[in-house]
């Protein structure tokens, strides 16, 4: 005799803070998979009460009032299915813990209490929980689920735990963000528990962006031997079915949906997408404009806004000056003709006269330099937010990984916005992106992508007037940043001119500052500017090397 469990991963798009709202979507997302699936169970992501991460809300005392008037909510309302769902939780003395809850009949029979705290890269747990020590196992049915959150998965204990309390299935809760090669890296990691354990494996990730973090959704379910058995669908919500069978004492995954998977710029170019929707979105903007230079990161940028919100939802602004190239203003016009934005074109001729009047006195006797470029980027800036003040639009800014990597941008000048998509990404990979999203539909003129690139501030300019070629740059910058790699290391390693290295490695430490004032964008590497990399400002702290 077999028994049959009708399971759904529910992969939904939480919003930090809106307790009453996520309440409403998991009750929402029950029904649905009661009614379309006929569900047993629907297992939600980790922390899905308050979104994930909620940070120092978690020291707000009243938030736990909130939580524990949704659990009962939850027990109240949903009584035909259970329902596994993430959430913090504050003890009378005051120790806050990260714990999921199995919901059925009406009431809360059992909670587990997450065991491994990740405390690196962007996640600090430990900055807010404590662990848990001791596994749960649910009896459902005749079949056994073992609970576990996250982190857990990757470590041997927990599973461990729950194997040896006779759970029959692993069920993991997940907030897990985003990276180019995170979704092989979970798989990989839940073969490796399943190999040890031999238990299958249901993992249930979060999908949305929350600020620079992105989840990506990909749950899957594996069977006891490790194989993928079913595959849910990358950012998207969306209910992923899964069905256990249980003969001769063993519980079986059954072959099931099967997504398919984003490879290389088509899944980076999801993530950007999805970054800037969900922000857009869950800020309450009206839309986005961005300043139209004629140039690969501004046109890139376009394409994804357009793709994320709609192109009755953008504006783009293009501002020349006396440097601006003839095919710079085509070339943008052209791409905002073609994807059917507002167009709108400021000169700022008029506006820096009326500053370099005023300044005259103030630098008389004194050379034209960087100062007069920088001048025309603020006066743009200036430009830009204003408008976005009196449209309530939010600027998305422009700057690639590679300029905010070596301050080759001007603060409040082209760095102004509200969020910047092309943050994390190195200019090598924007020259990817852009021919990538012209492979489904040419909507950035090819000579934008094929032209020298230049910040247009004065004749002939061009990046590498400043910066070595950024095949060379981005791997310098990959190399220090990412890997922690000397200056000596790397130019041995990749065989550049050692003070060519140490030129661009001072310039990235030197322009801490600029990026301690740069706007939030979207993470999608394992070290990115903000959250990832944590340097000081001041520090005369200097890398001692002997050749």
């Amino acid at each position: 005799m077999s028994e049959q469990l009708n399971l759904i991963m529910a992969q939904i798009n939480p919003v930090v803070g809106d307790i009453d709202g996520n309440v409403a979507l998991i009750v929402e997302t029950a029904q649905q998979a009661k009614q379309q699936y006929q569900a047993d169970i629907v297992v939600f992501p980790e922390m899905t009460l308050t979104g994930y991460p909620p940070e120092d809300l978690l020291f707000r005392p009243a938030l736990y009032d909130q939580v524990e008037k949704a659990l009962s909510q939850l027990c109240n309302q949903v009584k035909d299915v259970v329902l596994v769902v993430g959430y913090p939780m504050m003890d009378e003395l005051g120790e806050r813990f990260n714990m999921a809850a199995w919901i059925g009949n009406g009431m809360i029979q059992a909670c587990y209490i997450k065991q491994n705290l990740p405390n690196y890269s962007v996640f600090d747990e430990k900055r807010y929980f404590s662990s848990g020590e001791l596994p749960c196992v649910v009896d459902y049915k005749g079949i056994k689920f073992g609970l576990l959150i996250c982190e857990d998965i990757w470590k041997l204990s927990p599973t461990d735990q729950s194997v040896k309390a006779g759970a029959d299935v692993l069920l993991s809760l997940n907030a897990s963000p985003f990276s180019q090669e995170k979704h092989q890296d979970r798989i990989e990691v839940v073969q490796r528990r399943v190999k040890e354990v031999k238990r299958p494996v249901i993992y249930v990730n979060q999908v949305g962006g929350q600020d620079e973090l992105i989840f990506d959704g990909g749950s899957f379910a594996t069977c006891a031997e490790g194989e993928v058995q079913v595959q849910g669908p990358e950012f998207q919500t969306g209910l992923i079915p899964v069905t256990l069978l249980k003969q001769a004492g063993a519980v079986a995954v059954q072959p099931g949906v099967q997504a398919p998977l984003y490879e290389n710029e088509a899944r980076i170019y999801q993530a950007l997408v999805m970054g800037v929707r969900d922000y857009v979105h869950k800020n309450g903007f009206k839309g986005v404009l961005l300043g139209l230079s004629g140039g690969i990161d501004s046109a890139l940028t376009l394409a994804i806004a357009v793709d994320a919100l709609g192109a009755d939802q953008v504006e783009a602004v293009m501002m020349p000056f006396r440097y601006t190239a003839p095919i710079s203003l085509e070339d943008a016009a052209k791409q905002a003709h073609d994807m059917g934005v507002c167009y709108r074109s400021i000169s700022i001729e008029s506006i820096y006269s009326a500053s370099e009047a005023a300044l005259s006195e103030a630098f008389a006797g004194l050379e034209k330099d960087v100062t007069e470029e920088n001048m025309q980027a603020r006066i743009r800036g200036m430009l830009l937010m204003s408008l976005s003040n009196k449209t309530g639009k939010l600027v998305l800014a422009t700057s690639n990984k590679s300029e905010v990597a070596v301050g080759y941008s001007t603060l409040y000048g082209d760095m102004v916005g509200g969020f910047s998509p092309l943050k994390d990404v190195p200019k090598t990979w924007v020259y990817q992106l852009a021919t990538y999203r012209n492979g489904i539909g040419e909507v950035i003129p090819e000579r934008v992508i094929v032209r020298a690139p230049s910040a247009e501030l004065r004749p002939e300019q061009t990046d590498q007037d400043s910066l070595p070629e950024y095949a060379e740059l981005d791997v310098i910058i990959q190399a220090f940043v990412s890997e922690d790699k000397s200056p000596i290391e790397i130019a041995s390693t990749f065989g550049f001119d050692l003070e060519e290295v140490q030129r661009v490695t001072t310039m990235i430490t030197r322009n801490e500052y600029k990026r301690r004032q740069a706007a939030p964008g979207v993470r999608i590497s394992l070290r990115a500017f903000g959250r990832d990399r944590r340097y000081p400002i001041t520090s005369r702290y200097r890398e001692v090397e002997t050749p």
